[in-house]
């Protein structure tokens, strides 16, 4: 078998959208970008949504709507796809990470105070691999000491807390449609807000500074081309009307590798949905027991490749990006439950379309590598 690490989930419905904005002459910044913003901010319970080019984009936007600047402090995590610390780079802040929780991988929210000064300006949480961080907590902390809160769930479209959706717990949150993501849209990315500022700026800020009702060479503040095109948007129209149907199918596989994968001791298994917690599936990492070195975990990755299997690392640390160590000085052992996680996960193969025989032979194979490497 070939088996690649993700794919999208594409029918006709997409097709059709992407084709008829195409036989239009509104490629970009026409009718379909406001109704696919209207269309997210019902579906996640905001007032508002804008559109952008990509998760990343969104996050720079958020921080740059929020005045955040040189000298200031974001609180974020070290066990993420690294545009979550990049974005507060952007504009001359410093990410501060604070190390994880080794059950969900998540910011872990006792160790978010001791991490905080005079200069600390907002928490950045990422709810990794579409399990929602512990926002009850983060929103004290946060009401506490006068912070802002910019939410990464990126990962976690549908996920919820107590009911509530995953990016409705903070100032501003970034969602985003890669096509690896549960919903795609190719390229790109969604900011939601209740505040109607920094709606405005967002929107100004992704179309070259200009503000609405102005013309095409008129710009109020500096901006950038971080518009999503109605291409996209069309495609994403259609996504979000089937989000259902798509978070379905993707429980419906992780449940498959919850069957396929619980005999085999050497590995913990993802944690699932709660009475609390409604889990978003983005991907499926499996976890080595800590007897297993780093070294171990990329032989078993090579030996998956080998019989046709996609997967990889998820993820390497920030902190020991070679030019984070470069400007920060970071080291080994600074934030050891984010190394020691990161030196043992494995992604193994996960979209809608992965049928039961492809997730037995991932699963029989792995088991099969494991006990080879061991």
């Amino acid at each position: 078998m070939n088996i690649p690490l993700s794919g999208p989930d594409i029918t006709a419905k997409e097709i059709d959208a992407v084709v008829s904005v195409l036989k239009t002459t509104s490629l970009s910044l026409g009718p379909k970008l406001p109704e696919f913003e209207k269309d997210f901010a019902s579906y996640i319970g905001v007032k508002n949504a804008a559109a952008v080019n990509s998760g990343t984009s969104g996050l720079h936007l958020c921080i740059k709507a929020l005045g955040i600047g040189e000298g200031d402090e974001v609180i974020t995590t070290p066990f993420s796809f690294i545009a979550s610390a990049n974005c507060a780079m952007f504009e001359g802040a410093k990410p501060v990470f604070v190390d994880i929780r080794p059950d969900t991988f998540n910011i872990d929210e006792k160790k978010i105070e001791e991490k905080i000064t005079k200069n600390t300006k907002a928490i950045l949480p990422v709810h990794v691999f579409g399990y929602p961080c512990d926002m009850i907590a983060i929103n004290k902390i946060a009401k506490k000491h006068g912070l802002k809160i910019i939410e990464d769930a990126c990962e976690a479209i549908g996920a919820s807390i107590g009911g509530k959706k995953a990016g409705t717990f903070s100032d501003c949150s970034v969602f985003a449609f890669y096509p690896n993501k549960q919903m795609t849209t190719g390229e790109g990315g969604m900011i939601v807000t209740d505040d109607e500022k920094i709606d405005a700026m967002a929107k100004s800020m992704r179309n070259q500074g200009r503000d609405e009702g102005m013309g095409w060479l008129a710009h109020n503040r500096l901006g950038y081309n971080y518009r999503l095109s109605d291409i996209n948007c069309a495609l994403g129209i259609v996504q979000l009307g089937r989000i259902n149907e798509l978070l379905e199918k993707r429980q419906e596989v992780a449940d498959m590798y919850n069957t396929a994968l619980s005999g085999i001791k050497e590995i913990i298994l993802p944690p699932g949905s709660t009475d609390e917690i409604k889990r978003s599936w983005f991907v499926y990492v499996v976890r080595l027991t800590q007897d297993f070195s780093q070294e171990q975990r990329n032989e078993i990755i090579l030996k998956l490749r080998a019989r046709g299997i996609g997967c990889n690392i998820y993820f390497p640390p920030i902190h020991l990006q070679p030019f984070y160590v470069e400007k920060f000085g970071y080291k080994e052992g600074d934030f050891p439950v984010t190394e020691s996680v990161s030196s043992r996960t494995i992604a193994i193969p996960f979209y809608n379309k992965l049928s039961k025989d492809e997730v037995t032979y991932v699963s029989d194979n792995l088991a099969e590598i494991i006990k080879e490497v061991r």
